[in-house]
């Protein structure tokens, strides 16, 4: 069969390539077209219809800015799936976008499998009608998400949390701190990790609040994770602090402690058993600060929170996000067997019994293909 894949950021790359490789398990016939990055490229043994590097435009301001190349890459993305003409669209996360490329895959009867499902649980629920209306399955990767489309009427399939499995792998992998340190070219010091974001406005919002707080720490180094769509030249417009390649999951293993912008990287994070204190700066006003919460449905924005329901990580969210107040966050975190950073990893422990151990690239890629066979016509005898 065909599968046709929309990833708009690197989390989605990572995890879209993790279906892929499920779907040929589940499918050795099968065929894809996608609009992601590298990863997926691998995967599908094809290069992306657009690179997910042209499409990360994040926030408001950000996308009317980028206006016409948004609805450049909405139109080449219709036009994309409308000729490769797939078994099935599989949108991944990526809401605005994906919603309206999904509404053109059901108007042309191509069922719609949304992997990693948009967080209407969080904000913007009226979403719900266009699910309903568009989506055959909700594939979902937090615990909680079934029961809230049981409660408005829909039945969405837990599949389990891609990231656990991704990040164990991963860290299997690792290398020894002597050759981490040795092939970044890193003196032996404690490193603080810095993860501040994937898409450009992040970083620069972000990451000077980081490096700040960082350097109150004479005795350990910062280095920065740098994102796959960012180039060298742009992180060193903002600092001159270690940025590594393609390792921020040896960086996450080697480090003390973290400061992440919030988003999949706190999961991460806390999968890889790091302390971590979520920031994120935008605008720094108190004012979008108290919209946010009117606007949000949920008690905190952390994805370690969320999945706990309580607070196992500090958020230092708009006007506190300082270095100020990261600084008082960290401190604790960086002690080894204080009660901050004993309750934090005690608080992962718990997090991660609450997702489980399923593969979730697997039974997703099951729960499409045993779909996508109930609607095949019956052989003539």
């Amino acid at each position: 069969m065909k599968y046709f894949l929309i990833a708009g950021e690197a989390s989605g790359d990572l995890h879209g390539a993790q279906l892929i490789e499920a779907l040929r398990q589940a499918d050795p016939d099968a065929s894809f077209a996608f609009l992601g990055g590298d990863l997926m490229a691998q995967a599908a043994g094809t290069v992306p219809v657009i690179h997910y590097r042209e499409m990360a435009f994040m926030g408001f301001s950000e996308v009317i800015r980028h206006l016409p190349q948004v609805l450049g890459n909405l139109k080449e993305a219709r036009r994309a799936m409308l000729q490769f003409a797939p078994d099935a669209f599989i949108p991944v996360d990526y809401p605005s976008f994906n919603f309206k490329v999904a509404k053109t895959a059901a108007k042309a009867g191509i069922p719609v499998y949304y992997f990693i499902s948009p967080k209407l649980w969080a904000w913007k629920a009226w979403r719900i009608k266009s699910i309903k209306r568009y989506v055959r399955k909700v594939l979902a990767i937090f615990p909680f998400e079934p029961a809230w489309y049981a409660e408005r009427g829909y039945k969405a399939d837990y599949v389990g949390n891609p990231s656990v499995a991704e990040i164990d792998a991963a860290m299997a992998r690792v290398p020894s701190r002597e050759d981490f340190l040795k092939q970044h070219k890193l003196r032996d010091r404690p490193i603080i990790a810095l993860l501040p974001g994937s898409r450009r406005s992040e970083v620069l919002n972000n990451l000077p609040v980081m490096i700040e707080a960082a350097h109150r720490y004479a005795q350990y180094r910062a280095v920065v994770a740098g994102a796959p769509g960012l180039d060298d030249e742009f992180y060193a417009s903002i600092t001159k602090l270690p940025v590594v390649r393609d390792a921020t999951y040896p960086l996450l293993r080697h480090a003390e402690a973290a400061l992440v912008t919030s988003g999949t990287a706190t999961l991460e994070a806390a999968l890889a058993g790091v302390p971590q204190v979520v920031c994120y700066r935008s605008n720094g006003s108190k004012l979008t600060h108290d919209i946010m919460k009117r606007v949000l449905k949920i008690n905190h924005v952390s994805l370690p929170n969320i999945i706990a329901g309580r607070g196992i990580v500090p958020e230092m969210l708009l006007h506190r996000c300082t270095p100020e107040l990261v600084t008082e966050q960290l401190t604790p975190l960086l002690r080894k067997g204080s009660e901050e950073r004993e309750a934090q990893l005690n608080g992962y422990r718990e997090m991660r019994r609450i997702l489980g151990e399923q593969d979730a690239a697997a039974t997703a890629a099951r729960i499409i293909t045993d779909d996508l066979k109930k609607e095949e016509p019956a052989a003539e005898l």
